[in-house]
């Protein structure tokens, strides 16, 4: 009886009208193993959007409650019918156990980077948080509003006023049922664990169809393939000819984070999405990230020129192309770089990284 009060009270702040294509969502969700952690957002409008305004809150293991700690107000512009890529931030290349960094395949593809420190009660110290520390069994709320800044324990439900409910990622208070399953599964009820669980350790991309968040508290069951689609956590290395890698024992494969679909999303709110989208699927770059500074790129449209920008956004190379093909030398220059293409049917933007 007191859950349903609850989301009574919830449903209060949580219209059930949301309109199609004006307000931004969750576009693709990222439980990796470790700390690559990942949330993409999609702004599906014409009008860039201030991400200062946004709130992310993490209800724990089957929780239906949240608190001020629990969640981060989120920095940042999400500009029209883009997306912005949330990352946790965990980047020190020296750190071990829990504070392991995300790997390089995720790290590329990070706009923004958020609550370094775990929290483990309110008033952690160094802003402690746990917005960004799910694990598959944890429900993610998008909210628009302003966190207090005096009263971490204060619970969202009292601030409910101030805040909107603008997308929900699983279902709130699902129960110690779903808490052993580990996750979201393909099989009803979802949260027993029957089928495959496949919110922990995957990717979930929303579906091109999908043109508004979730914002019902109240929802009798979240399925998790019924509005996004699944793809693993790994992928087999390859080298610049295409062939797979092997680890040290000459047999098995080398894995790699999959973390490809990151940094653009495929909506039908996005009028251009007929022509932009071909041009993404007709351009790669490889391997990134890459050892020596060396990478290739490929298009099935003609390449005519390269760019490439170092974090300050001061331009480190430039090269005109003629042809489908290239190859890129960035010696002796480690970081993360911005590489833009031209090509004769549009202008694609990658990012790599030189180790």
């Amino acid at each position: 009886m007191k859950k349903v009060l609850l989301f009574a009270g919830l449903l209060t702040f949580g219209s059930s009208f949301a309109q199609n294509c004006t307000k931004i969502f969750i576009s693709e969700y990222v439980e990796g193993l470790g700390n690559n952690k990942a949330l993409e957002l999609y702004n599906p409008t014409n009008q860039a959007v201030d991400l200062s305004e946004y709130i992310v809150a993490r209800y724990s293991n089957g929780s239906n409650t949240a608190a001020v700690w629990n969640a981060v107000q989120l920095t940042g512009t999400i500009q029209p019918y883009d997306v912005f890529v949330a990352v946790l931030d965990k980047r020190n290349p020296n750190g071990t156990g829990l504070e392991e960094p995300v790997w390089d395949s995720l790290l590329v593809k990070g706009d923004g980077f958020f609550t370094p420190i775990y929290a483990t009660a309110a008033g952690t110290p160094a802003g402690g948080k746990t917005a960004f520390y799910w694990n598959g069994n944890d429900a993610v709320v998008l909210f628009k509003g302003t966190l207090p800044t005096n009263n971490e324990s204060q619970q969202l439900t009292a601030i409910t006023p101030q805040l909107q409910v603008i997308d929900i990622f699983g279902k709130i208070g699902e129960g110690t049922s779903f808490q052993s399953a580990e996750g979201w599964s393909t099989t009803a009820p979802y949260n027993t664990g029957a089928g495959v669980v496949v919110t922990a350790d995957h990717s979930l991309i929303r579906k091109p169809s999908v043109q508004t968040g979730v914002t019902n508290f109240a929802i009798p069951s979240f399925n998790p393939l019924g509005e996004y689609d699944s793809i693993p956590l790994f992928v087999n290395r390859v080298d610049a000819n295409g062939d797979t890698i092997l680890n040290s024992d000459g047999v098995t494969p080398r894995k790699f984070g999959n973390f490809f679909s990151l940094g653009s999303h495929a909506c039908q709110c996005d009028p251009s999405l007929g022509l932009e989208e071909p041009v993404k699927a007709q351009f790669a770059l490889y391997p990134n990230p890459t050892a020596d500074g060396t990478f290739h790129i490929t298009a099935t449209a003609g390449i005519e020129n390269v760019t490439v920008y170092n974090s300050l956004g001061q331009t480190v190379y430039t090269k005109s192309v003629s042809g489908n093909n290239t190859v890129v030398q960035l010696q002796g220059l480690s970081g993360v770089y911005i590489v833009k293409v031209a090509t004769g049917t549009g202008i694609v933007t990658k990012r790599v990284i030189v180790k």
